[in-house]
């Protein structure tokens, strides 16, 4: 097989790949997908639901769309579960910056991504497990987060699609890397609640964790989080623990916190899973007593309380 060049939306291969993990392409350029939430589906099953709907009213798992309005990244994050460039023999593509003609509107993205949805939802109907009144709320999402693939701030009408969003009457998670702060301090229209993944504590480690595709990456980012504390929305610094990599220099983590003054910080553990099982080991996936001991530490040096936990998320909530 020859290698897969792509300049442009994702090509049969790709596309075929994406497919079979449960994404949906949207729009005329696909450079957007959406793909059903495990935890959508365990809300529907089992009636567990994902820590977020534990954590941040107004949320429900069911009815959550789950969303990348730009499948390209400027990372290349070891931990990410996403399929890189290269990660497959002879698949590779042009990721960043992807070469499309031209981008979607807003409310066509929107539109499609709920009817897709509803496509890959419907057949809940069917399965006598499934909460027949869940089922026919989830048709009918109240929440979009855009969080699935890619990094979202490199979709330059973000700020449309929020407010579209708004319009079918939908909240909005966003969660970026950081590494877009010009796009973060023009937005319009804020999400209904900010997310900013901090990987690691000092550019040394960002840069070994993220593998950026861009220059200044680092520096992007806390400029990102020194605007935090001026945008009018929910904030939210979210720690991933890797262990034997990120969990050192405690100091650093605690110094970007108090630059940003989030309004939670979520600890997390990373998760094999993916093709981040073909960059890191297993034991890079820490158990919950590790994301305890950390996000202790974090507490102790922010003074953010630990408020809750989530083993099944392997989360921690502080405020």
């Amino acid at each position: 097989m020859e290698d897969l060049e792509v300049n442009g939306p994702p090509a049969s291969k790709l596309k075929e790949i994406y497919h079979k993990q449960g994404y949906r392409f949207l729009g005329r350029n696909q450079h957007s997908a959406t793909k059903i939430c495990r935890w959508t589906k365990e809300s529907l099953r089992t009636n567990r639901v994902c820590y977020k709907e534990l954590w941040y009213p107004p949320v429900e798992s069911h009815r959550c769309m789950q969303m990348a309005p730009y499948l390209g990244c400027n990372y290349h994050c070891l931990h990410c579960w996403r399929l890189h460039s290269g990660d497959r023999a002879n698949v590779r593509w042009k990721e960043f910056p992807l070469e499309v003609m031209e981008l979607d509107e807003p409310k066509e993205i929107i539109k499609d991504a709920v009817d897709k949805r509803r496509s890959l939802l419907i057949g809940f109907k069917g399965n006598p497990n499934a909460d027949e009144k869940k089922v026919e709320e989830a048709l009918k999402p109240t929440m979009m987060t855009m969080s699935l693939t890619g990094e979202p701030t490199l979709y330059p009408r973000i700020s449309e699609l929020i407010l579209e969003a708004e319009r079918m009457d939908m909240i909005t998670f966003l969660v970026t890397n950081g590494t877009m702060p010009r796009v973060v301090e023009t937005m319009d229209h804020l999400p209904f609640q900010l997310y900013v993944s901090v990987s690691a504590p000092d550019k040394r480690m960002h840069n070994k964790l993220t593998r950026p595709l861009i220059k200044n990456g680092w520096e992007k980012l806390n400029r990102t989080l020194e605007l935090l504390p001026s945008l009018q929305t929910r904030k939210v610094i979210r720690l991933t623990v890797i262990k034997g990599w990120n969990t050192t220099n405690n100091r650093g983590y605690a110094d970007l916190i108090k630059k940003a003054e989030p309004t939670f910080i979520e600890v997390k553990a990373y998760e094999w899973v993916g093709a981040s099982q073909k960059r890191l080991p297993i034991e890079a996936m820490p158990f919950m007593k590790d994301v305890r001991s950390f996000a202790k530490r974090i507490s102790e040096l922010t003074g953010y309380q630990i408020k809750k936990e989530y083993e099944p998320s392997g989360a921690i909530l502080l405020a």
